[in-house]
């Protein structure tokens, strides 16, 4: 963090000055010079205006208890079914919830899926950079702040929208990031998923100082340290906790990359797991690097999406491709459509993201009802469809042995067999 009366050094449009400051306790001269500090990384954080069709939001005026004082805004797709699940998603510092769906693919995925989409907003009145203050207490606590604020908006959208607040995720980019990870902490009840893109672990900063140190060069804690503060927002809970992916370009300056490792270590903690994956790939035209860390049941509980030589922003991906979406801007990286992704990690997709010929039809070999040999012979697609395989990230996997099957689509296909009942393996040289 610059000392005070100091500005922090000229940024790149993609490494920003760091800080999210709010609420700074210095006195006299000091107080001044942090102002004029957070003036320059205010004008450094300004995103670029494009020329572009917006998006069309509808603000809420009232949407129930708000003691963060928090603006609330919706995306409802024409075609909204009763019932649909909400992600609420939350923009970077210096951002609105305009910028954010207008630039980051979201509402392509709401339109073709079907769900609500809760655009939350903070103002300059609760930090001087737009911040959502994810470093402070006030507003961090389940109950308190901005946090009981996004909670009431999810309520809201059933109530107002007919949407069903029992299927609830959340998603944001850096201090939105670390605001994702504190309503993953302190609302597990209430959020069954979340991606941090460029966040911070929460309970990592207690302060605006604090703060600068967690975001770069970032905090070591062991795993169970950082869970401890997952289990301690709310104290006597034993239900699920939520999935949680985690996005981290490996160039980020305003962020340290470091910060996705301990967001690893502490979900995979929170969830009972080790720290080494149980699944490596690349995904996306970049060859971004996914690490999966599978639950007993072979879903995944944490995945962590290292994106290469990209800074700090949220990642997309413009263009017109069935994984494609976005409008690249300031903090907004033309590298890999990351809403596609974590719209699928949430498992919005209903089964089929991307099958390329979603009518064809399974060719059993031979019958599943034949006590001898339960096998079954069928592309990637139709697998998913029969319950055999499931799929993550654009990949099928079989179910029980959590065999890697390729790619998900029609043109993989594979012979599984079935051995004991709700186990399958792949059996492509012959199922007798």
């Amino acid at each position: 963090m610059p000392t005070h009366g100091t500005a922090p050094k000229p940024a790149a449009p993609d490494r920003p000055a760091r800080g999210h400051p709010r609420r700074l306790s210095w006195a006299g001269a000091g107080a001044l010079a942090a102002a004029a500090v957070l003036a320059v990384v205010a004008a450094l954080f300004a995103p670029a205006t494009e020329a572009q069709a917006a998006v069309s939001l509808e603000k809420v005026a009232d949407f129930g208890a708000n003691p963060g004082a928090l603006n609330m805004y919706v995306y409802r797709p024409a075609a909204l079914p009763a019932g649909a699940p909400v992600v609420v998603a939350l923009h970077g510092c210096t951002q609105s919830a305009q910028d954010y769906a207008d630039h980051s693919g979201l509402t392509t995925f709401a339109d073709t899926h079907g769900f609500l989409l809760v655009f939350a907003e903070t103002t300059s009145a609760n930090n001087l950079s737009r911040c959502f203050n994810w470093f402070e207490p006030s507003d961090t606590r389940r109950g308190q702040g901005e946090a009981a604020s996004i909670r009431q908006m999810v309520a809201h959208a059933g109530s107002a929208y007919g949407a069903d607040p029992g299927q609830a995720y959340v998603t944001g980019l850096s201090a939105g990031g670390g605001m994702t990870a504190v309503m993953l902490a302190t609302y597990p009840d209430v959020f069954k998923a979340g991606a941090v893109i460029a966040g911070l672990p929460y309970g990592c900063a207690t302060d605006s100082i604090t703060a600068f140190t967690c975001m770069s060069p970032g905090v070591d804690r062991t795993p169970a340290e950082w869970a401890q503060r997952v289990t301690d927002a709310h104290p006597g809970y034993s239900g699920p906790r939520p999935r949680v992916a985690v996005w981290q370009g490996d160039s980020d300056w305003t962020v340290a990359p470091k910060n996705a490792e301990e967001l690893r270590d502490q979900w995979t903690q929170v969830h009972g797991l080790g720290q080494s994956p149980d699944r490596t790939s690349t995904i996306g035209p970049n060859n971004t690097v996914r690490e999966q860390y599978l639950a007993g049941d072979g879903s995944v509980a944490v995945e962590v999406n290292t994106v290469p030589g990209m800074g700090h922003g949220t990642p997309v991906d413009p263009g017109s491709g069935s994984q494609q979406c976005g409008q690249a801007g300031a903090y907004f990286l033309d590298s890999i459509c990351s809403s596609y992704w974590i719209v699928d990690f949430f498992g919005l997709t209903g089964g089929a993201t991307d099958p390329e010929d979603p009518g064809s039809s399974p060719t059993p070999s031979p019958s599943p009802s034949d006590p001898a040999a339960a096998c079954w012979t069928s592309n990637n697609y139709e697998h998913v469809r029969a319950d055999r395989a499931s799929t993550s990230g654009g990949y099928v996997y079989a179910k029980g042995s959590n065999q890697d099957m390729g790619l998900y689509n029609v043109a993989v296909t594979h012979t599984l067999k079935e051995s004991p009942a709700g186990h399958y393996v792949i059996a492509d040289n012959g199922c007798p």
